[in-house]
């Protein structure tokens, strides 16, 4: 029997998540055909995707004249219309998330990136939005600033499933991952059902390798160039090892016992930015048992087309994975300089691009009332 190269991760243990939502997705049965044909189990949001969806096309004309008709303000309007697609979207995976028990058929939703190092903030809007929505298999996406840690450790105790997004640092993950099991110690100490909390580690890519190609090329000696590419790989395979390691000790066990699930380190950012490699790079050589990837369509398309799972590329390579890493420090680039400056970037840029939307809706309501 021929498998496609989706089938062939999906049995290797990875979860295929689409990296993108829009309402047009879900009208035009896109999205439906991507879960029939390419394997596509959950769907993650966040503020550019949103402000890409409803700044194009005509999809959104007729919601943001109807709140405009009802006096709503520019934040209400967002806030309506991007819960009610990730609603919508929840309902189109509710048949997954039934045969999964919850691990995948999940829809991540951002916590307004505003709120980054706002925690008291950031547990607000979390609640907020998960009352909103009001899907089971809804994730809650926080930032995993330092504010962040705190808001992640508050939210799952209230027994409510969290994506953390924009991890670039081991050392960042490790307190991620103490983050949650701190969540759920408290979330059993409240009452909540561990085994219906779920969460994963949204652990960044493509960028950490688009960062430091750019020092190894300034650099441009034999030795930079022959490491290039090569960074955003080995840093997610040694999280992967972290991952294996805070999840084998005694405090996980006592949860896991109770009923919790371990959260899985999910690969985010890894549609190839440079040409030069290959477009199935940061699928392919990330293969492990128990994660996910959640990729842009060109990226899910090519390695649908071509993508060559071998299955588990990533077990048996932290050795190989720390050489690179201290071969660039031995070239003078800092990791810790990289992953803040990726952090703050990453932050900078979904602020940009809520601010780009807030401007954009407030325009169109403004010309929905005049209309009216």
């Amino acid at each position: 029997m021929t498998t496609t190269p989706t089938q062939q991760l999906s049995a290797a243990g990875v979860s295929i998540w689409l990296d993108d939502l829009s309402r047009e997705r879900l009208s035009s049965g896109s999205l439906q055909k991507l879960i029939d044909e390419k394997n596509v189990v959950g769907v993650t949001t966040n503020p550019s995707i949103f402000h890409a969806a409803i700044t194009s096309g005509s999809d959104y004309d007729a919601v943001i004249a109807g709140l405009a008709a009802k006096g709503a303000s520019v934040e209400e309007t967002i806030f309506e219309i991007t819960t009610t697609d990730v609603a919508d979207a929840c309902d189109l995976f509710a048949p997954v998330a039934a045969a999964t028990k919850g691990v995948d058929g999940r829809v991540s939703i951002e916590v307004d990136p505003r709120l980054a190092w706002d925690t008291e903030g950031t547990i607000a809007e979390a609640k907020h939005l998960y009352k909103k929505v009001n899907k089971d298999n809804v994730l809650i996406k926080i930032p995993a600033t330092l504010e962040g840690l705190q808001a992640i450790t508050a939210t799952l105790a209230e027994g409510i499933s969290v994506n953390v997004t924009l991890i670039f640092s081991l050392e960042r993950y490790r307190a991620v991952i103490n983050a949650f099991q701190s969540g759920l110690e408290l979330a059993k100490e409240n009452g909540h059902d561990l085994s219906r909390i779920h969460s994963v580690a949204s652990f960044f890519v493509s960028r950490v390798d688009s960062e430091i190609d750019k020092r190894l090329d300034a650099l441009g000696t034999e030795e930079a160039k022959a490491l290039k590419g090569k960074a955003g790989v080995a840093n997610a395979r040694l999280a992967y090892q972290v991952y294996e390691e805070l999840f084998s000790t005694e405090r996980w066990a006592v949860l896991a016992e109770a009923g919790a699930l371990p959260q899985r380190p999910l690969w985010a950012s890894t549609g190839v930015k440079d040409p030069a490699y290959p477009d199935t790079l940061y699928v392919t050589g990330l293969v492990a048992a128990d994660v996910v990837n959640t990729m842009p369509e060109k990226t899910l398309d090519a390695t649908f087309d071509h993508g060559v799972v071998t299955g588990d590329t990533i077990t048996g390579t932290y050795e190989e994975a720390n050489s690179v890493l201290n071969a660039l420090e031995g070239l003078g680039i800092s990791y810790n300089d990289v992953v803040a400056q990726l952090e703050s970037e990453g932050l900078e840029k979904f602020v940009a691009s809520w601010k780009e939307l807030l401007a954009d809706v407030e325009g169109a309501l403004a010309s929905a009332r005049k209309a009216s």
